[in-house]
């Protein structure tokens, strides 16, 4: 990742933290703290904030002021956010670490990290309807984050994750659908709600979502690479839980070459399409840097 980028990477990173800070609920709620501390806790754990970044960054590409992408740029993590809590109870992955600290439910217990991610499944909603965009912006931002989030998106992917894990019979077709969906759903609407915060043109945003589909896929597909091959400190779980939930995954099918080999053609996929905007040359940097990742 060259100067450029990591100056970039880093702004857009920082303006993310601040702005969700802002529509923090701390110091802000009485006898209800208590899920509002859960709520913080998870949403200020750190991360890649690949999401919000798109947003912000798909902003400026398509010539609009990044800043102004403040809200849908922090409800989308709030999204993604409150799908980490739930997919680590119990009931779901069990995983008991995330981000390098006790998971949400670990921390809180089990009843408090559910009601914490229902409230920023709300939360994101409110976020963007007392934002200072104009109404038709407001709209289409949240219809699109509605649809992505729910069971035509994030949602329905992960039931299609969960009773995978009782079939024997998982191919590649179902794999990219669940993966489309799970994963990458939030990734198109991330760079999709950043072409609407810039008023982008029917093109801009057709291109954004075909690049959004390559690199959503490639992003799982080196998840699942790192879930064998990781190291757990960088990534902050434990490794090896795809196995241990006898899931399927690219690698389980495919094996690690090929599975990485997939990955590097949807990211030169991906940076082809960028090809077609103007003023690209961070988000092809960054598309680059998330096949390499090691984390």
């Amino acid at each position: 990742m060259n100067d450029y980028t990591k100056k970039t990477l880093n702004e857009y990173i920082s303006f993310t933290e601040s702005t969700l800070k802002k529509f923090s609920y701390k110091n802000k709620l009485g006898l209800q703290s208590s899920v509002a501390d859960a709520m913080d806790y998870s949403l200020e754990a750190g991360g890649k904030r690949i999401r919000p970044v798109l947003v912000l960054a798909f902003c400026h590409m398509c010539g609009g002021d990044y800043r102004k992408a403040a809200a849908p740029a922090a409800a989308i993590e709030m999204i993604h956010t409150f799908s980490l809590i739930h997919d680590d109870l119990p009931c779901m992955d069990n995983d008991d670490f995330r981000r390098g600290k006790p998971s949400c439910h670990k921390k809180f217990g089990e009843a408090c990290a559910v009601l914490a991610g229902d409230a920023l499944a709300i939360r994101p909603f409110q976020v963007i309807a007392e934002s200072e965009l104009n109404d038709s912006m407001k709209i289409k931002l949240i219809a699109e984050l509605a649809c992505s989030s729910g069971a035509e998106g994030m949602i329905g992917g992960q039931i299609i994750d969960m009773e995978n894990e009782q079939r024997s019979t998982v191919n590649g077709e179902n794999l990219r659908m669940m993966y489309a969906l799970k994963t990458g759903r939030l990734i198109k609407t991330s760079c999709v709600m950043g072409c609407i915060a810039a008023e982008a043109s029917d093109e801009q945003v057709k291109n954004a979502e075909e690049y959004a589909h390559c690199l959503g896929l490639a992003f799982q597909i080196i998840d699942d690479i790192l879930d064998v091959t990781g190291d757990e400190a960088a990534l902050g779980k434990p490794i090896g839980s795809d196995a241990e939930e006898n899931k399927t995954t690219f690698v389980t099918l495919y094996g690690i070459e090929n599975a990485r080999e997939e990955a590097v053609k949807l990211t030169d996929k991906a940076m082809k399409i960028l090809g077609r905007f103007d003023n690209n040359e961070f988000l092809i940097e960054l598309t680059k840097y998330l096949l390499d990742r090691n984390y």
